[in-house]
């Protein structure tokens, strides 16, 4: 009798685990999931001081809000030069040319055919330089613009380290935008379930510390993960690592799966853990 109960237990387990590993097949899903967001880093072109910070950590700002000016004085002043440089130029310019037109309509017993030539080159010269100081002029008007930064997308400031005082230098980032429109969710299933999932199935998406169901689709499946034994090691050859031959761990593949509703009171964070389940026999987008 014992044995006989014990036979039913192992039977209606293993009928039970059948039929999860059915389940999964069919509506494949994982617990290895994160939100993810693209990150817009605003790094000044020009150099000097942060005179105003007007935004906060984690606040939302608009697509055009100002983030933060730098010290113009400089520009400024740069911009008053080169405008001078500019109408000097063009002066010189003008002049010029108006010697080289009088000259050509002198008769050649007035003036040689060399003097001729060489009005008509300093008037090239001086249209020449003409053209350079407006664009000296454009450049330090762009400049002077380029004090003033403002957010590129909607979104949020996030991880602010930056204070009034600070010195901005180009190529140094001065802010960080979470992307408000960028959000999705990356979903790493194992290898086995990819031949069940198709571009635009339906996907339900829970959110660790949320029961509220995310509805969302199949984006795109990644074409590429690292492989360790490619690397190769310090002398070039490959690196191979040992394995069990009678143990294979099936690889995680990042799948995309594109947000279509957020329920209210969800809130979306980049690098929350989610659940995924892929329905394939839902609707598709």
């Amino acid at each position: 009798m014992p044995f006989l109960v014990t036979g039913i237990v192992v039977v209606l387990a293993g009928l039970a685990l059948w039929a999860m590993w059915g389940s999964y097949v069919a509506a494949p899903w994982t617990r290895d999931g994160r939100v993810r967001a693209y990150v817009v880093t605003v790094t000044p072109e020009v150099s000097g001081r942060i005179v105003d910070l007007p935004v906060k950590d984690n606040q939302f700002v608009h697509k055009g809000d100002l983030l933060v000016a730098i010290d113009p004085s400089d520009y400024a002043i740069a911009v008053e030069n080169a405008d001078a440089a500019a109408a000097r130029a063009n002066a010189a310019a003008e002049n010029a040319q108006r010697e080289a037109q009088r000259r050509e309509q002198l008769s050649d017993l007035s003036t040689s055919l060399e003097e001729r030539q060489t009005f008509a080159s300093n008037a090239i010269s001086a249209s020449a330089q003409q053209r350079q100081a407006v664009a000296a002029l454009a450049q330090a008007r762009v400049n002077l613009e380029r004090a003033t930064i403002r957010s590129p997308v909607d979104g949020w400031v996030t991880n602010l380290q930056s204070q009034l005082g600070d010195y901005a230098s180009p190529g140094h980032s001065v802010i960080s935008l979470v992307d408000a429109n960028s959000y999705w969710i990356d979903g790493y299933f194992e290898e086995t379930a990819l031949a069940a999932l198709r571009p635009g199935d339906h996907a339900k998406v829970r959110l660790m510390g949320y029961n509220a169901l995310i509805a969302g689709h199949v984006g795109s499946v990644a074409r590429g993960i690292t492989v360790s034994n490619a690397t190769p090691g310090q002398s070039g050859l490959a690196d191979v690592n040992p394995i069990f031959t009678w143990v294979r761990l099936a690889q995680r593949v990042p799948v995309r799966i594109e947000i279509d509703t957020v329920p209210d009171g969800v809130t979306l964070v980049a690098g929350q853990t989610a659940t995924v389940q892929i329905d394939p026999s839902g609707p598709r987008r």
